[in-house]
């Protein structure tokens, strides 16, 4: 690796520790996750095997894995075992030999506890036991609450699951369900998620559902309640289906295999994206527009944050600007209110308030404010109405499909826009780069 190389990882490594500090480690990447958890929700007890295959982006000696009090029993490397240091958050995996900038190697992790939410900078995050069962939601730093990982929104991999819960209780996990079976009063299930994931997004839900298939094209969608609100989730959700066909046609083909919504029987703050999911507390449900965007803005983020995600926190008004234009583009769609008057609505409102957020670093305190959605969506806005429609939605359509499954930042998308509609640096610089909220076009 040449200096400009190692000069990339430290930059790397300062801007997602200024947003998650102490998570992650820039000097590998991940090829893959195969995870075996059992899970007892009586004693909220889980133990687990996490196989890693790991691949040197510079010469090592050891890397960190992001695991946050869980204990680790066993370590291997390549099937050896290996020495490691265990702190409360983190393990350093002595590898035994040196690897080579490019070459892989195999890390088992044999671990188990009891996981709680992890806490940082933007409040709790991770597993959670609920009264009965238990959610993930880890945005943007709480994976390592159950599983060992490299806690880096770049560091995405394909994931495989295989989660052991008592009979009484249904699982549900990114990707496809595969093999299930029932064996001494328990149930396994298997989930596969073949496209690159980040750690964040990775979703367990244990409870009592039921499923509930609403469409099967252009993918299968669909929705899991506990049985008392599924008449609800039904009548919330009905325009589901006809979001996913409309995204489907203005951004570009659906990049997962399945969509679902997730329904808890607790109510949430939030509701919460997952690769391939979304999540619901049955507060968040109805057929009002307050809900109806939320189920929008979610759902967007299939192709916005799951599919094309940011290399480094910093650019998180990728994800969450456009998935709150989308909710604009969503109410135009159904005979709401137009998206240029959503977005009329929304800039009068945020030239109203403190002129000081950066959209293009809004520091960790900041990621998730209101003005980050709704800045990063006037933007898309501004950049539809000096362009015009045509080649504003061939944007979309040729960001979502050059960084699909990939990772990308603020430079990648105005190369975007360059290509499709000609250099537009003025806008980036008023409504990125600057704190001042500009005019609309």
């Amino acid at each position: 690796m040449d200096r400009r190389d190692g000069a990339r990882v430290s930059r790397t490594a300062s801007v997602d520790e200024r947003y998650v500090p102490h998570h992650g480690d820039p000097s590998y990447a991940v090829t893959r996750y195969d995870l075996v958890v059992d899970y007892v929700p009586e004693s909220n007890r889980l133990t687990g095997t996490a196989t890693l295959g790991v691949r040197a982006l510079e010469p090592l000696r050891k890397v960190r894995l992001d695991l946050n009090d869980l204990r680790v029993q066993k370590l291997l490397v390549d099937g050896a075992r290996a020495k490691y240091r265990q702190q409360r958050a983190s393990v350093s995996v002595e590898l035994g030999r040196e690897l080579a900038e490019g070459e892989e190697a195999e890390i088992m992790v044999a671990y188990g506890g009891r996981p709680h939410p992890m806490r940082g900078p933007d409040g709790d995050a991770g597993w959670e036991e609920l009264e009965e069962g238990a959610i993930v939601a880890s945005q943007p730093h709480g994976a390592p609450s159950w599983f060992p990982c490299n806690d880096l929104p770049s560091a995405k991999a394909p994931f495989r699951l295989e989660l052991s819960v008592p009979q009484a209780f249904t699982v549900i996990g990114n990707g496809l369900p595969g093999e299930g079976r029932r064996t001494a009063g328990r149930v396994v299930q298997v989930f596969d998620q073949p496209e690159p994931m980040a750690t964040y997004l990775a979703t367990v839900h244990v409870g009592d559902f039921v499923e509930e298939q609403q469409a099967t094209s252009p993918v299968p969608v669909g929705f899991v309640a506990p049985g008392g609100l599924r008449e609800q989730a039904q009548e919330a959700l009905a325009d589901q289906p006809g979001m996913v066909a409309f995204f489907d046609r203005v951004f570009g083909p659906y990049p997962f295999q399945r969509y679902l919504a997730v329904v808890t029987p607790d109510d949430l703050e939030i509701p919460l994206e997952a690769q391939g999911l979304s999540i619901f507390g049955p507060n968040l449900l109805h057929d009002g527009w307050d809900a109806q965007r939320l189920i929008a803005h979610e759902l967007a983020h299939q192709w916005f944050g799951n599919s094309v995600t940011l290399r480094h926190w910093n650019d998180i008004w990728l994800h969450e600007g456009f998935a709150c234009y989308a909710e604009w583009l969503w109410s135009e769609e159904s005979g709401r209110e137009s998206a240029d008057e959503r977005a009329r609505h929304h800039h009068a409102k945020l030239q109203a308030k403190d002129q000081d957020l950066l959209l293009a670093d809004p520091g960790p305190d900041l990621m998730f404010d209101d003005r980050v959605y709704k800045r990063g969506a006037l933007t898309l806005h501004a950049l539809r109405r000096r362009v015009g429609d045509d080649a504003f939605f061939t944007v979309l359509r040729t960001w979502t499909d050059r960084f699909r499954h990939a990772n990308a930042d603020t430079a990648d998308l105005e190369r975007v826009v360059a290509d499709v509609a000609g250099e537009q640096t003025d806008l980036f610089d008023q409504w990125v780069r600057a704190t001042a909220v500009p005019d609309l076009p």
